[in-house]
């Protein structure tokens, strides 16, 4: 079993180390540019907080109203 192995090479760490190397333009601006996705996030929490809040008592239409109304 172990000479089986031995003779296997996992393709996900591979993927892992050389995948940024494909997209290297992506993965420079992402560390140099000041612009985020904060706002975003914090646009989704928000939506999150209003969904457990009405779980189980709101239907869809109200709860869309609320997200509406709240934003």
């Amino acid at each position: 079993m172990d000479r089986h192995r031995s003779g296997r090479r996992s393709a996900r760490p591979n993927r892992f180390v050389h995948g940024p190397r494909k997209d290297n333009e992506a993965v420079l601006a992402g560390l140099t540019l000041p612009n985020g996705n904060g706002p975003t996030e914090g646009v989704v929490n928000e939506i999150k907080l209003l969904k457990r809040q009405t779980y189980g008592w709101a239907s869809f239409a109200l709860l869309r109203k609320r997200i509406l109304l709240d934003q």
